[in-house]
């Protein structure tokens, strides 16, 4: 076991840093539409035909259960003037946090989701559930891009490097 260890500490600061992405999703909780930002380093396209997208989120994360109910959720890839706001939204759980309330994102209607996506992303994905996989300790969605978006303006994309954020 010790080796394992120190091997996957090695290839996991090899991998390192992993571009940032915020998904964002509405479901209902308790009767309620709860909208919700989760920050994900863990993400990466699967197909071109058709367009796939993949997601893994941890299944003890309240996120995992609002998109599962949901079936759908938004890719959104933002700049690092939005450090703060994503450090926000990965240290604090949307099961006791509104994320769009307490940072500067502004939530914004999909075009063909009933979800909502963040206004202030450079890019963005809308994606339907299309499967779901058990890989180990995390859920991995698989995505069907069902609309995606860029704006032309904006920095560069920030990427998580252990324990902060920095420029791609």
């Amino acid at each position: 076991m010790e080796v394992y260890d120190s091997v996957k500490a090695a290839l996991h600061n090899v991998c390192r840093p992993w571009q940032v992405a915020l998904v964002s999703t509405s479901s209902k909780v308790m009767g309620k539409e709860k909208d919700n930002i989760i920050v994900l380093a863990w993400h990466t396209p699967l197909s071109h035909e058709p367009f796939l997208y993949g997601i893994a989120i941890g299944k003890t994360r309240f996120s995992c259960q609002l998109v599962r109910d949901a079936g759908c959720f938004v890719v959104n890839f933002i700049g690092p003037e939005h450090e703060k706001d994503a450090w926000f939204c990965g240290t604090h759980s949307g099961r006791t946090s509104d994320k769009f309330s307490a940072t500067r994102f502004t939530r914004e209607d999909s075009e063909r989701l009933d979800s909502v996506r963040i206004k202030e992303a450079i890019a963005h994905l809308e994606c339907e559930v299309v499967a779901e996989h058990e890989v180990g300790d995390h859920i991995l969605f698989v995505g069907k891009v069902v609309h995606a978006g860029l704006k032309e303006q904006g920095d560069r994309l920030i990427s998580f490097g252990g324990d902060r954020f920095g420029k791609a």
